[in-house]
């Protein structure tokens, strides 16, 4: 019985260890793990929707409280107008598809999407992300709190052969609605003092 109960002792203390391990590794490297995404998953999708903004969204990007998430923002400046970008997530065939979704303060209207992280299948859903045309159909649209394809009697024409992917980022843009219907305000604001921060 004593060897037992010395036996559950040290078993705890090493499962205690390699968890007190693992989670200083998980606390040590988040900030790269945050770095890489950003730097290889995000920017070049940002620095896309916001072609000719004279104000870096990289450089300028700050965070917003919605829910129980810090929301990421990349604010802009295009012909003088604020916009702003932020992701947001749809279930794909094979997991959440990342959007990002790039918005007018002024209209409402989206000024451009992209796919972010996907985990779809190559050459069908992937399409999703290696080619820009399909999220360019979303371009000009009023940033709603639903857009479904037309499969699903909406206005968003899918991806051929991948009506899910499709619905995902119908989804993720749906998302990016609510999002902005939420925080409409709060992000004009934010995105003002970012824009005249950039000029003093």
């Amino acid at each position: 019985m004593k060897n037992i109960i010395h036996m559950v002792g040290v078993l705890a203390l090493l499962a205690g260890s390699a968890a007190g391990i693992l989670a200083g590794m998980r606390v040590a490297t988040m900030d790269k793990i945050e770095y890489q995404q950003l730097k290889f998953q995000k920017e070049p999708v940002v620095r896309r929707i916001m072609e000719g903004s004279s104000l870096d969204p990289m450089e300028n990007r700050f965070k917003l409280d919605y829910g129980d998430q810090k929301l990421t923002v990349f604010p802009g400046v295009i012909d003088g107008e604020p916009v702003a970008a932020f992701e947001t997530f749809g279930k794909g065939y094979s997991g959440d598809v990342g959007v990002m979704v790039g918005v007018s303060l002024s209209d409402g209207k989206i000024i451009g999407m992209g796919v972010t992280t996907h985990s779809e299948t190559p050459g069908i859903g992937s399409k999703a992300k290696e080619s820009p045309d399909f999220v360019d159909r979303f371009k000009g649209k009023k940033l709603v709190k639903a857009f479904r394809v037309r499969a699903d009697g909406g206005e968003v024409d899918g991806i051929s052969g991948a009506t899910i992917t499709s619905r995902g980022v119908c989804m993720a843009a749906g998302e990016a609605g609510k999002i902005y219907g939420a925080l409409g305000d709060k992000l004009a604001a934010a995105a003002g003092d970012a824009k005249e921060n950039n000029h003093e």
